[in-house]
């Protein structure tokens, strides 16, 4: 389409915007777009519209169709109330809504509130800002038939979103998903109920903090290792973000006495002044927590991201080093030590099972599968960790997570937990230092026990529509033109969830994958035990490579040569991918 065309639709849509359906400083922004002489702000605000997507909205805030605002917020939640209401005739019905410290976030979070009060829906609303498990948890002890919370993640501070949770307390899955998109495209602005209700909103405070902090302790395994370790130098930083308060809370709730924060980033603060990026996924994020970690020669260091369902988790090597753990590894740790203690403490029923998603490290699944647990793969994302608690039953699960930093330890929350995975992961380096050992010294014992495995995500950017249909290409020759090997060892299995079919290379034997759909994802298992999974991002420009290599480990002083072994099998795999 010519840049002509792509400007005169962009205005057209702007000056829809210039009646009174919205609201005076909206009108005053729109028309300052339209009158400045660079049409690139207008084009990027109106050209397309935000998508309410299966996980909600994620944009820049600012007016426009294509971006976060109070409008698209408002589309979003009249949409929803509208599918609840349809959903559950003749019922009293209620959601929960949290949010986050990003600018504007109260605003929108009270804007839904409004609009669900007007569609006579009670909003619980939480009084200020909230981490994501905490309204999870909130959707199930209320019995509420849905909720939101407002907020963008570990997105740049331009960035703000709208996740939309069911009555479980899990993002929406099928069919709700693709239901609620059918009816948020369906609304037009007069249509949208922006007239509060006010004796529908009820506000949550600190009472219901106790109560969800009460439960995040019945998690614990190992009270007295706490009671012995109750002064573990523990550092922590909710890097501006929603965990400031509740994760402290939580570690003195435990028993924890000793806890130092990095009082910069205690700060709620939209803007993440202290970080290039608000995410614990990031070297740079910890920069201050390590700082602060070495002055006081800490036992622990742990950070949050903003809405407090992802944590990072530092500790010191065998050699005095501060090490960032990935999220393969605190999933290791969680999945082992859990299982341990639940059968040291006579816990096990029989019907106990946990999960990971397809990216995520397999020696999670031979941890649990070695311990007669049985280990269920679900694709990217917690919704699919709650689908599968859907199918199995909360009663058995004893914690999944994913690579990405996520776990979820408790089935009282049906989304990622970084307030209760603090909480347990400063539990487990109590239970350890009363073993005469650190974080990284039970991961080196699992290491011994079960094999070494280290894991890398690379990616490849493919801007603008050419590189699309580059990243499509790739994709259709890794299917369709299969290599027999990578670095010299076959491939054994592949897995094409595109058409969810697994095939056996060396014996030509295929079966059929049982998800609950299909997903735009490659895996292949090598003879050596290594993997190989690729998928395009679902967000950005990207194909994303994730490799898990393996390597023998017979003691924990092995580690260093496995690693470097390992590490080598990932390098070479990736110059034979062609991958820089």
């Amino acid at each position: 389409m010519e840049n002509a065309e792509i400007i005169r639709i962009a205005k057209t849509k702007a000056k829809a915007w210039l009646n009174e359906a919205y609201d005076e400083n909206t009108r005053k922004e729109v028309e300052r777009m339209l009158a400045a002489p660079d049409t690139t702000e207008l084009v990027d605000s109106f050209y397309n519209d935000l998508e309410f997507g299966t996980g909600g909205l994620r944009g820049i805030m600012g007016a426009g169709t294509n971006r976060m605002n109070r409008y698209t917020v408002g589309a979003a939640t009249q949409g929803f109330a509208n599918y609840i209401n349809r959903m559950f005739p003749n019922e009293e019905k209620s959601v929960c809504i949290g949010h986050d410290c990003r600018h504007h976030s109260r605003e929108y979070a009270e804007t839904a509130a409004a609009i669900f009060s007007a569609n006579g829906i009670t909003a619980y609303l939480f009084e200020s800002l909230r981490p994501t498990p905490e309204m999870s948890f909130a959707i199930r002890e209320l019995g509420c038939k849905g909720g939101v919370i407002i907020t963008a993640s570990h997105n740049p501070k331009e960035y703000n979103g709208y996740k939309a949770y069911w009555d479980d307390g899990s993002q929406l899955v099928p069919p709700h998903d693709k239901n609620v998109i059918g009816e948020v495209k369906q609304v037009k602005v007069e249509d949208i109920k922006f007239t509060a209700v006010p004796a529908l909103i009820k506000t949550l405070g600190q009472d219901f903090d106790k109560k969800y902090l009460d439960r995040v302790k019945t998690l614990s395994l190992s009270p007295e290792a706490i009671r012995h370790q109750h002064d573990l130098k523990i550092v922590f930083t909710p890097l501006h973000g929603t965990t400031y308060k509740l994760v402290p809370d939580s570690l003195r709730n435990w028993g924890f006495t000793n806890i130092t924060t990095v009082p910069e980033q205690m700060v709620t603060d939209g803007d993440f002044p202290t970080v290039a990026s608000a995410n614990p996924e990031e070297p740079a994020a910890f920069k201050m927590a390590l700082d602060k970690a070495r002055e006081i020669d800490a036992d622990l260091a742990m950070a949050c991201d903003p809405d407090g369902d992802r944590i990072g988790i530092a500790t010191k090597d065998d050699r005095g080093e501060w090490i960032l753990l990935n999220g393969n590894q605190t999933n290791i740790i969680f999945t082992w030590y859990i299982i341990r203690r639940r059968r040291e403490l006579g816990l096990m029923k029989g019907n106990e099972y946990t999960g990971k998603t397809i990216v995520t490290s397999e020696l999670i699944k031979e941890i649990a599968e070695k311990n007669g647990i049985p280990c269920y793969d679900v694709y990217t994302g917690f919704k699919w960790i709650a689908d599968m608690i859907r199918k199995h039953g909360a009663e058995g699960y004893i914690g999944a997570g994913e690579e990405s930093f996520g776990f979820m330890p408790g089935a009282f929350t049906r989304d990622k937990d970084a307030v209760s995975s603090t909480s347990l992961m400063a539990e487990i380096a109590a239970w350890a230092k009363d073993n005469g050992k650190n974080l990284f010294g039970i991961l080196k014992d699992i290491y011994a026990e079960y094999g070494f495995s280290q894991e890398k995500m690379v990616y490849i950017v493919r801007k603008g529509l050419t590189g699309a249909e580059e990243i499509k290409e790739m994709m259709n020759q890794f299917r369709h033109h299969t290599p027999e090997s990578i670095n010299g060892s076959k491939i054994v299995i592949k897995k094409d969830y595109a058409v969810l079919k697994e095939t056996n290379l060396q014996t030509g034997e295929a079966r059929s994958m049982d998800f609950p759909t299909t997903s735009d994802v490659l895996q292949f298992f090598l003879e050596d035990g290594c993997k190989i999974s690729v998928r395009p991002s679902g967000t950005e420009p990207k194909i994303k490579f994730y490799f898990e290599a393996r390597a023998d480990m017979k003691t924990p002083d092995d580690f260093h040569q496995a690693q470097n072994i390992a590490l080598a099998k990932i390098d070479a795999m990736m110059k034979d991918l062609h991958i820089q």
